[in-house]
């Protein structure tokens, strides 16, 4: 993936907070929630501070990378947010397995929705503090960095009123959920990009029964690979958020053999 790609609109001002950009593939969604909740934690203690340095060390020449955006995708499930209605999953248990549909409850918010292959998925791990701390300023930013990303592509989306995600017409493209604990984030928003649209017909996305979905792949005409447009987020997302975004190979040492 790709993160030196041309700003955006407005250049990341000097001497941004350093954050971590990582395509990670297609990941389960319980081993991703574990590498979200680690990163969380490792945020966490910072706010609290790293300690007393042992006398005598030398102080590290540079800051480590603590916040971070995962990009991935997962296999066929659908997941209940903190707002789940049980009669928004519309197939019975019986066919979801027979489709390897899995069911997964969430503490995010929101409602039910689906994620699966070809669906870009997103996990910002920040701090909005100190200056940022305000959850509707929040997903406005996951919005317009959403938007940022497919007006690269030549897709004229926006946002809704009253409803939360990124819309083509009348058809959502991508839906956001978010978590935060003492003002750090988990969760985050899932981009149709060439996902099966069919399966949305398990469920009722995020509780709206009058409106369809789309994928990228729909509105252009053509598939696209989703680390390609990992590649066209990751410097709207430091622009929007005002990080400077550096590539990751992998996931930090200890990260996967923590869960």
């Amino acid at each position: 993936m790709n993160v030196t790609q041309p700003a955006a609109v407005e250049a990341v001002r000097a001497g941004a907070r350093r954050c971590g950009a990582l395509y990670l593939g297609r990941v389960g969604y319980r081993e991703a929630a574990g590498l979200q909740e680690i990163s969380a934690r490792a945020l966490k203690q910072a706010q609290i501070g790293p300690g007393t340095a042992p006398s005598g060390s030398a102080a590290p020449a540079e800051a480590p990378i603590l916040e971070r955006l995962l990009l991935l995708e997962h296999p066929p499930v659908i997941t209940l947010g903190r707002n789940a209605r049980a009669d928004d999953i519309l197939a019975d248990r019986e066919s979801l397995q027979a489709l390897g549909v899995g069911v997964e409850t969430t503490n995010r918010g929101g409602q039910v929705t689906y994620h699966g292959p070809g669906q870009l998925v997103g996990y910002p791990i920040l701090d909005l503090n100190p200056d940022r701390r305000d959850v509707g300023r929040y997903l406005r930013d996951l919005e317009e960095v959403l938007v940022r990303t497919l007006r690269r592509l030549g897709i004229d989306a926006g946002r809704r009123a009253g409803w939360t995600g990124v819309w083509v017409n009348e058809r959502k493209i991508a839906s956001i959920g978010v978590h935060l604990s003492r003002w750090v984030t988990t969760h985050g928003f899932a981009l149709n990009v060439t996902t099966d649209l069919t399966h949305f017909d398990l469920i009722v996305p995020c509780g709206i029964r009058d409106r369809g979905v789309t994928s990228i792949a729909r509105v252009i005409g053509r598939g696209i690979a989703l680390e390609d447009v990992a590649g066209l987020l990751v410097p709207e997302f430091g622009a929007v958020f005002g990080r400077e975004m550096v590539a990751e190979a992998t996931v930090p040492a200890g990260a996967r053999e923590a869960l």
